[in-house]
Formats: structure tokens, C-alpha cells, sequence
């Protein structure tokens, strides 16, 4: 508690003042912490000083608050680029990053509990930096980081503007940011170097060191590749629901299984069910391989029944069998921009809506995948094919801004589907389609996105819009480089 105050008298965060008439004063709290490693050992307690942002009102406490957040795939992204260009990756930690960020509305906070001034019991603290707690702190934070870092020469992302990049000569130097955590890499090791020099010179930190542990992903890099799981996130996944002492099962869902509302059935706790679906929605970040059945059983939160609550625990049993699968992202492999769509027809059997799916890949690296219900009821397999290629079209031209390549296929498992990219003539079959779908011809006429037909047993995402029996779930999660951890390192 000690070191925290101490911190904001070095960053000079606040300045204390008499209580001023009619001001609105926001309280303050302590909150203790526990940091772990990726073995879940005890590295550091942290005491933070946090405000009771809860009670600030907008217009007079804060203003604008939107901060950029990195997405979890732009994560997976740098980490398969990386890998490609045998760049080595390393994390820092800013010591109370957001203390370091300017704040221009005028706030008073309450002092610290247990740290009243004697002299000065009644006086306030006015902020000049942004506190934890507050709503306009991470914005501030993250237009400090950036304000600094354009100022060394880096550019934003075109599309990402959580990822900062820096080209001399033919090295490049890659930086993104997740609220106060930062990864970074270069194709020359003296960069790196240099840069956490910089940031040590500008701003206290706390850690700088290789990537190995980062938002709950345990991260290897290794001579071959790089993998990424969450084995420590798992086991205490089934040891908070009291299945560490399950029976494994080698698949997440029955092929034969048929989810609906189950009207008859006995209701479960509905606060169990969706913590349980919350915890393994993000496990999905690292395990594609569950990302449908989980899906699937988050339909029913509303409502949840015993038939539902079975399923899930189905899911978790699978996890027992696999509990450190993940993500392998192999060095050397080509590294086009590749993506598979593919849709059931009428699967739910609610609304009778097909379900899309999708998985994106740079080469061998599975970076971004999606099992999602569609928004309509589509009248035929060719228009429910359709609706998938269009939203894929959006994230594949995302990745390839990203990437700054070009004329990357698309593979999708459906020949009308293909041919309505191709042929503009509207049909009995196909005028219905809303218009807003059909913006992927444009763009393949345009030679933005490449649609070939591919095989359905080629079809990977097959695995994110149906049950499958065990022989083809283990041969797809394969061929997805979905692989158990013991196998690679």
C-alpha cells in the first residue's frame, strides 16, 4: 500500500486541496491482488488504490472514454506473424500504467482509507492523472502511450490502432498494446532492446522479460514454432465446477444430439450455467475445437434445463481428456491468407436458422474462427452458404488490410454459392437474398477475394457448424493445427 502512494507522488497524480463547496467528490477504495505465473504460483501481491468510478457523472466527472482494446485474434495475429518471421516476442508491464495518463476534466477524489492526512482530515485530492477506477482512465493511458510512441517514429495500424509498427531499413519493429499490456517484437533482437531502454526511461516498469504467460494464455516459443494454450486456465476451469474428477470423453458433443428449449424439462440454477458458459466461451480464445458446442449450449441461458446443463458438462468432460490442446503455430510454412466458410441448413431447431462458420488461416496458423447463428431463415443451403462467404469476405479483407496482401482465397464448400459470386442474375432462388450479403461480388469482381469450391472432406470448417464423429473431429482439429501440448514440446 506503501509502494502504490509512493507511486503517485512520483507521477505526481494528485495535488491535495480543501474541500470545495457544492464539488462532487468521488470515494476511493483498496483492492488486493494476488499476481500468478503460468504454473499459477504466487509472484507478486499488489495493493491498488482504485476510485468508485460508479459515481461519476458524465459531462461534469468525465467526457469521451472509448479506448482502443486490442481483439484477442489481432493477439493470435502477431503471434503467427512472428513465428513465420522467427521473431522472438516479449511482454512489459508499466507499474500503475494508468497513473501515467493526463486527465482533462477536473475531479476530486476522497483520501485513501487508512491514509487521512492528520492535519488535513476534511481536504481532497485533485486529480491531474487518471486513476484506476476511473472511466475515462484507460483512454487516457492509451493517448499517453501513443502520444509517445508517434513521437519516436512509430505508425498506427491502418485498421488496428492498438498495433504500433516502426520499419528501418528492411528490420521491423511490431508493438500492441492491451489496455496496460504490451507485446513486442523485431526481426533485429537490438531493437528490442532499444525499446524497452525507451519505455524504462519514460515510464516505471514493472517487467519486461520473454512472452510466455499473457491474459491467461500460456505462450511457448520454441525452436520450430510457437504454441499457444491455456492448460492452467482449464484445470482450474473443472476444479471451480467440481469436475476434476470427471469421466473423459474424446468428443464435446454427440453427433446425435439436438438442442431445444426443453419446455418439460427440470430447471438448473441459472446463475451455474451461466458462469459455466462465461468461463468456456473464453477457453474458446485458445480451443476452436469447442467453440460450436459451446455455442450451441449458450443459446439457452435464458432458460437453461437439466438436458442443457448435461450438454455442457459433456464439454467439460472432453476437457478432462484434453486439457492442454492449443494452438501450434509452426515456423517455416507458407503464409498466404486463407479462409474456409461453411453453413448447416436449418440446424436450430427453435427458429430454424443455419448456423455459419468460418476459420481464417495465415498458412498453417489458425488465427480467427466463429460458430454463429444466422440472423435469418435462409429458404435454401445455397442462400445459407451464401450469407457465410459474405461475413467471412468482411473479416478476410479485415486480415488482409492488416496484412497488406493481396488476391488471397476464399474456400467455400457450396457450388451455388460460387456461382452466385460469379453470376449477377437473379433468380427464384436467390432475389430474396438481402442486399446486404451481396457485397462479396463486388469485391470479387473486383479481385479483392479469390472463391474456389472446395471438397466438403477438405472443408475445415465443417467443425464449427455440426457435430462430428470422433474420426473426422480429431482428423479436422488436426488439420486445424489444433494439437496437444505433450506432442510438441
Amino acid at each position: 500500500m506503501h509502494e502504490e502512494l509512493n507511486n503517485f507522488t512520483r507521477n505526481e497524480v494528485w495535488t491535495l486541496e480543501a474541500r470545495p463547496k457544492g464539488a462532487r467528490v468521488i470515494g476511493t477504495k483498496w483492492v488486493f491482488r494476488n499476481k500468478q505465473d503460468d504454473e499459477g504460483n504466487i509472484v507478486r501481491n499488489k495493493a491498488r488504490l482504485v476510485a468508485k468510478g460508479y459515481s461519476q457523472v458524465e459531462g461534469i466527472n468525465f467526457g469521451e472514454t472509448f479506448a482502443p482494446v486490442a481483439r484477442l485474434e489481432a493477439i493470435r495475429f502477431l503471434v503467427a506473424y512472428a513465428s513465420h518471421h522467427d521473431m522472438k516476442l516479449y511482454q512489459m508491464d508499466v507499474k500503475s500504467a494508468f497513473l501515467n495518463g493526463y486527465i482533462n476534466e477536473l475531479v476530486y477524489v476522497e483520501q485513501p482509507p487508512g491514509f487521512e492526512d492528520p492535519n488535513h482530515p476534511n481536504h481532497v485530492y485533485r486529480l491531474s492523472k487518471a486513476l484506476y477506477g476511473l472511466k475515462q482512465a484507460p483512454r487516457a493511458w492509451y493517448e499517453r502511450f501513443r502520444d509517445f510512441l508517434i513521437e519516436k517514429g512509430f505508425t498506427i495500424g491502418r485498421v488496428d490502432t492498438t498495433l504500433f509498427i516502426k520499419k528501418t531499413d528492411n528490420d521491423l519493429f511490431v508493438c500492441q498494446v492491451y489496455v496496460d499490456d504490451t507485446i513486442f517484437g523485431s526481426t533485429n533482437e537490438e531493437y528490442c532492446t532499444e525499446f524497452g531502454k525507451m519505455m524504462a526511461k519514460e515510464f516505471e516498469m514493472s517487467m519486461i522479460g520473454e512472452l510466455t504467460f499473457f491474459l491467461g494464455f500460456q505462450i511457448k516459443q520454441l525452436r520450430e514454432g510457437t504454441f499457444i494454450y491455456q492448460e492452467k486456465y482449464t484445470r482450474d476451469l473443472l476444479k471451480r465446477f467440481k469436475m476434476d474428477d470427471c469421466k473423459p470423453i474424446e468428443t464435446p458433443m454427440a453427433t446425435n444430439i439436438k438442442l431445444d428449449p426443453d419446455e418439460s424439462g427440470i430447471k438448473v440454477d441459472q446463475t451455474l450455467y451461466r458462469s459455466m458458459i462465461g468461463s468456456l466461451l473464453y477457453l474458446c480464445a485458445s480451443r476452436p475445437d469447442i467453440m460450436l458446442s459451446v455455442c450451441l449450449c449458450a443459446r439457452f441461458q435464458t432458460d437453461p434445463k437439466e438436458s442443457h446443463l448435461t450438454a455442457v458438462k459433456r464439454i467439460l468432460r472432453y476437457l478432462k481428456h484434453t486439457p492442454s490442446i492449443g494452438l501450434w503455430y509452426p515456423k517455416g510454412a507458407s503464409f498466404e491468407l486463407l479462409g474456409y466458410t461453411d453453413s448447416d441448413f436449418a440446424g436450430c431447431r427453435v427458429e430454424r436458422k443455419s448456423t455459419s462458420g468460418g476459420c481464417y488461416l495465415l498458412g498453417r496458423s489458425l488465427v480467427l474462427w466463429s460458430s454463429k447463428k444466422q440472423n435469418c431463415v435462409s429458404l435454401s443451403t445455397a442462400e445459407a452458404e451464401y450469407i457465410v462467404a459474405g461475413s467471412s469476405c468482411a473479416q478476410l479483407l479485415y486480415m488482409w488490410q492488416t496484412l497488406k496482401d493481396y488476391g488471397d482465397p476464399l474456400l467455400c464448400d457450396n457450388e451455388s454459392a460460387v456461382k452466385l459470386t460469379n453470376n449477377p442474375v437473379q433468380h427464384s432462388r436467390t432475389k430474396h437474398i438481402d442486399i446486404r450479403h451481396h457485397f462479396i461480388r463486388d469485391h470479387v469482381a473486383k479481385g479483392d477475394i479469390l472463391l474456389r469450391n472446395v471438397g466438403t472432406k477438405e472443408q475445415l470448417a465443417d467443425i464449427f457448424t455440426k457435430p462430428l464423429d470422433e474420426s473426422n473431429f480429431c482428423r479436422l482439429r488436426g488439420e486445424l493445427n489444433v494439437l496437444d501440448a505433450r506432442t510438441i514440446m
